[in-house]
């Protein structure tokens, strides 16, 4: 998602067409879906062709409908975006909520998205048992998807694909009851084996891991892990792991997200204060934005709730503050055109809860040189 959003924002059209339509998760909710999507398309469809040529037009409209009429919206999350221009069409299932609406103009409507993106907890849960294993793909509270066989992400596997089932327990073993010697031997060796995917899965896609389990089970997966540093806590004890609901085990695994959360911006802080000392900080908006340009950004910090109008000359690298957020020429948040630059140029956002950073601060850049 993150390397689409990236993707996107350096992509131009004339016109750069971004369609966002509420979705819904489950059924008899996701019924609906079809015409919500069929009511933001009519938009788009009518902005386009009164707003450009003929064969522009159409051209994107085909694009548009190719990927959308067929669309199964068993699969959707909380929200559609649909980005198009004259030469290609994506769409993307987001895990969060974004306002419905059509944006026409000369690149796509990534901000918003990609400042949803900074302030999340992006994570996988690894659910272990001595029989079987699964791997959710989750943001904050939400489920993204459950990793399954289809997962374009494993056909570059050599490994073993999640989910994976412990084949090499006899017949009447008692791993989960007795740990004797024998059945403890095979389940360390599914735990490397579980292991290994998990390191191969995370070197396609690197996320951080919560592992969800039993005392035990876990306790063998912590002897044979290779790398431990990408896990970030761990939960036991949850129920019906072989076979409930994604859902419910995310809900279980948040302290771990919301101690995380924390975490990260405690950090950011304390590499704050190093950086002032060392006059690596800038804290005023136009030279924030400059830097950000100028790919001399390490790490941005952002008081949560903070949005600042300006005008934004990108020639000139000029930000210059203003009163009015809906006057001509005046971009309405310029905190989330700071915030798609700095990702985009590979540095980090990290959001500080409002209580915790002062507000005559609330904006400040680590800066690499």
């Amino acid at each position: 998602m993150k390397a689409t959003l990236k993707s996107l924002k350096t992509t131009r059209g004339n016109p750069a067409v971004s369609i966002f339509v509420k979705t819904h998760r489950t059924h008899p909710e996701n019924e609906q879906d079809s015409i919500a999507l069929k009511n933001q398309l009519k938009v788009a469809e009518d902005r386009i062709t009164n707003e450009h040529d003929k064969r522009t037009s159409d051209k994107i409209l085909e694009l548009i409908h190719a990927k959308t009429d067929e669309l199964d919206h068993n699969y959707n999350l909380d929200t559609l975006a649909i980005f198009a221009n004259e030469n290609e069409a994506q769409v993307l299932r987001l895990p969060f909520d974004a306002k419905e609406r059509v944006i026409l103009g000369e690149k796509f409507a990534t901000r918003d998205l990609v400042r949803d993106m900074s302030e999340a907890v992006h994570y996988y849960v690894l659910v272990i048992t001595s029989e079987h294993a699964r791997l959710i793909e989750a943001i904050n509270d939400r489920v993204v998807k459950e990793i399954g066989g289809e997962s374009e992400r494993q056909s570059q596997m050599s490994e073993l694909t999640f989910p994976i089932n412990n084949t090499s327990l006899p017949t009447g073993s008692k791993a989960d009851r007795t740990g004797s010697s024998d059945d403890d031997s095979y389940l360390k060796e599914f735990m490397n084996r579980v292991d290994k995917s998990m390191q191969e899965f995370r070197n396609i896609d690197p996320l951080p891991v919560i592992l969800v389990g039993d005392s035990r089970t876990l306790g063998f997966y912590e002897q044979v892990v290779d790398n431990d540093s990408f896990i970030i806590g761990k939960v036991e004890h949850l129920p019906n792991l072989k076979d409930g609901r994604a859902e419910e085990i995310v809900a279980g695994v948040q302290e771990v997200v919301e101690t995380q959360r924390a975490t990260r911006y405690e950090t950011a802080q304390g590499e704050l204060e190093k950086a002032r000392n060392e006059k690596m900080v800038r804290t005023d908006l136009q030279q924030i934005y400059r830097s950000a340009v100028e790919g001399n950004a390490v790490k941005l910090l952002v008081r949560q709730g903070h949005i600042v109008p300006a005008t934004i000359d990108e020639s000139a690298l000029t930000l210059l503050v203003a009163d009015d957020a809906t006057a001509e020429g005046v971009t309405d948040d310029a905190v989330s055109e700071i915030i798609e630059i700095v990702s985009h140029n590979g540095g980090e956002v990290v959001f500080v809860p409002k209580d915790s950073m002062d507000e005559k601060e609330p904006i400040a850049l680590i800066t690499r040189y």
